[in-house]
């Protein structure tokens, strides 16, 4: 956990920017994978994480802004428990770490709840998105489960959203250590790819990693020679000569902050002529919005450059033609490149979207695109010192997405269809990185992890 002061601080700060009434925040329960001992890995809900840092299950809080007080709500170890688990501090105790000096048995949560509406006091709480805590909210709210989603508190949102968008010290130095674990992961995988292992092999080194040096997972891995997939959590292909393997995958801390990083490497020693093109081309589209990263940049402009970028790429190899400035205007370089360049990245791998994307990555000013592609980035605001940030551009080679372009005859004028018979087979290219917009500027957090072609062929050989 932080010191006290972060955590007393952040909710001093949450209550003068709600201004009054009843804030809830629910931590999370354990979730059962088939039967009601037999749980998922449990992971806090990051809102408490961040004002609370209390990181077990059956837990919840109350802000109550008018009277100035802070509630934690939760039962106390039962000697049965304690069996099971060994001895763990009070909640009292731990309530007392964090600056809350009251704490009271969870099923008083409901009753306090329910006294504050008929009062006619206003509840500020956040879109749920676990069917517990919805079915919690909708009996304590007396709203349809329905309705939850819609009438969260968007003053409550906008409050948290201002303070968890930009990272303090003691979060980036966290962040540095997620980012380092996950380069280990990507350094080891790359070590050990070889043409007769399975993904799943992969795959298990990477958690390995991640559990090994203090950490978790952040998300499912991403491990497949079928790169033209997204998000393919498939791993039972076998990897076979000239193909490539694609890994997107990082590692939380032991306080929940995470990394993400994607790097793509031959299954071979060497990159064949046809996939070091590609690779350069994502990989000068990455650097380069790198390099351009600064305060008072919308990050819109900086996906628009990229895919501009790398449209002029895919033209000199006679994928793509015509004016390019038009194409990237009318969406044509989604074929290739259907995602966004990136998003905020933090206590969650997509920071902060139980929220709501828009009121996370976007502004005013700032809306989000319809065009397909584009509609997928979940950062276009203006960039500003202390957001941490992904980059990752990535060229796909779709089949099915190709042929209902072509038969649907789509952007024509941009897409030589003709040339792309021969790159069905192709795959796709991710590369990703975690950056930090500094003061001046921008920073890449962890260690650096090999991404030329150079530096991924030796680490291969």
């Amino acid at each position: 956990m932080f010191p006290t002061t972060t955590y007393t601080a952040r909710r001093e700060r949450l209550r003068k920017d709600v201004g009054s009434s009843i804030i809830l925040i629910l931590g999370n329960n354990e979730a059962p994978m088939n039967y009601r001992a037999n749980t998922y890995h449990f992971r806090q809900d990051s809102n408490f994480l961040y004002f609370f840092g209390l990181d077990q299950p059956n837990l919840a809080s109350v802000l109550d802004v008018d009277a100035g007080e802070d509630i934690i709500f939760g039962d106390e170890l039962t000697m049965e428990d304690v069996v099971w688990t060994g001895p763990l501090p009070t909640i009292a105790e731990q309530a007392q770490n964090i600056g809350v000096a009251k704490t009271l048995p969870f099923n008083m949560l409901g009753d306090f709840v329910k006294k504050a509406v008929a009062q006619g006091r206003p509840i500020h709480f956040t879109p749920p998105y676990r069917h517990d805590n919805m079915i919690l909210l909708s009996d304590m709210l007396g709203q349809p489960v329905a309705k939850l989603k819609e009438n969260a508190s968007e003053v409550l949102i906008r409050a948290i959203v201002a303070q968890r968008s930009y990272k303090s010290a003691e979060e980036i130095a966290e962040m540095e250590r997620a980012v380092d674990i996950s380069g280990a992961m990507h350094v080891a995988v790359m070590k050990a790819t070889a043409a007769g292992k399975k993904e799943a092999e992969l795959a298990g080194i990477a958690a390995g990693i991640a559990t090994g040096m203090g950490g978790a997972l952040a998300y499912g891995i991403i491990m497949s020679v079928q790169g033209q997939v997204l998000h393919n959590h498939h791993h039972y292909n076998t990897l076979q000569s000239g193909q490539l393997l694609l890994g997107d995958h990082g590692a939380e801390t032991h306080l929940h902050y995470a990394g993400d990083l994607t790097r793509t490497c031959p299954v071979d020693k060497k990159f064949t002529d046809r996939q070091r093109d590609i690779y350069n081309l994502v990989l000068d589209a990455e650097v380069s919005a790198i390099e351009s990263l600064k305060p008072g940049l919308p990050y819109l402009d900086v996906h628009l450059a990229a895919a501009r970028r790398m449209s002029e790429g895919l033209k000199s190899l006679g994928l793509m033609k015509g004016d390019l400035d038009e194409a990237v205007a009318q969406g044509a370089h989604a074929l290739f490149f259907p995602h966004g360049l990136g998003h905020q990245i933090g206590l969650d791998v997509h920071d902060m979207e139980d929220l709501g994307e828009d009121f996370v990555g976007y502004s005013d000013e700032i809306k989000r695109s319809k065009l397909f592609g584009t509609a997928y980035l979940r950062l276009g605001r203006t960039l500003e010192p202390g957001f941490v940030l992904t980059v990752e551009p990535g060229l796909y080679f779709i089949p099915e997405l190709m042929d209902q372009w072509e038969a649907e005859g789509k952007f024509t004028d941009f897409i030589n269809y003709g040339a792309l018979k021969d790159w069905r087979n192709f795959g796709g290219i991710r590369i990703e990185d975690n950056i930090l917009v500094t003061e001046d500027g921008h920073r890449i957090l962890g260690k650096p992890v090999p991404k030329t072609v150079e530096e991924v062929e030796a680490l291969r050989g």
